[in-house]
């Protein structure tokens, strides 16, 4: 082929570098993200490697607040429950006026903080580089342990590198308040999912929204399915039809304008 138009394939070195990838000019990504894909390797074998970047900001921020929503007020529970044939009302956490912790307000964070805004939410974050926009925004910049401290609520939204793998482990978990909530739609790796599993189970925190996973789809042996106080979610943050659209033609687009030699 001349070119791939990619989900969440992973491109190795020995991907890229085998006689199957000889005539490969092109890898457009489907998406924000590029890290399934080898960019030195990609490089070296004289293949471009393209993604959407901004498209999906809006759809995943509506996704993770109401993630956010949904776990403050139990919003799963009370649908199973009914499901089920009972009818069993939960007391929830109330949202208004408690702070919102976002670990990296790039895009996706900066749209997360601004839903937050019109539900009264007192914004801090975290970021390796903030930005004056989220500043602009009444993002109030702490360190991770401060947030992780004050936080009511911690959004994730920081890209995966080997730096952020294992973000949020037993140290940061055993540091948030035991009401927080905590919820990712950004990659599974930032978590360590055992120390997660433990967390609610034993009360560290008061609960979990998670649409991201180490390994999906997620193995049916997971802990996780039989963790209380957690709302899973099949990595669908990003599933929004008029989004989904936009980002294909651009993906397709990328692949166009390479071989007309844009």
């Amino acid at each position: 082929v001349d070119a791939v138009l990619a989900g969440t394939d992973k491109f190795s070195d020995n991907v890229l570098s085998s006689s199957s990838a000889t005539s490969l000019k092109i890898i457009s990504r489907w998406g924000v993200g590029f890290n399934e894909v080898d960019v030195s390797a990609a490089t070296k074998a004289g293949v471009v490697v393209a993604y959407t970047p901004g498209m999906l900001n809006e759809a995943v921020a509506d996704y993770a607040f109401s993630l956010l929503l949904s776990a403050a007020r139990h919003v799963h529970k009370g649908h199973l429950e009914m499901a089920s044939g009972k009818w069993k009302p939960t007391w929830g956490d109330q949202v208004s006026g408690k702070t919102l912790g976002i670990v990296g307000c790039g895009r996706i964070g900066q749209a997360m903080g601004r839903r937050a805004v019109g539900f009264n939410l007192h914004l801090i974050g975290c970021d390796v580089a903030p930005q004056p926009e989220a500043k602009e925004l009444g993002i109030d910049f702490v360190s991770m342990d401060q947030l992780l401290e004050q936080s009511d609520f911690v959004s994730l939204h920081v890209a995966l590198t080997q730096e952020s793998v294992g973000l949020i482990g037993e140290r940061e978990l055993r540091m948030m308040k035991h009401n927080a909530h905590l919820i990712n739609t950004a990659r599974g790796e930032l978590i360590d999912e055992s120390a997660l599993a433990r967390a609610l189970t034993e009360g560290w925190i008061g609960g979990a929204a998670i649409d991201t996973f180490t390994t999906e789809p997620l193995p049916k042996d997971h802990p996780f399915f039989f963790t209380p106080n957690i709302l899973l979610s099949p990595h669908q943050a990003s599933r929004d039809r008029g989004a989904g659209e936009q980002v294909s033609m651009a993906a397709a687009q990328a692949i166009i304008d390479l071989m007309q030699g844009k």
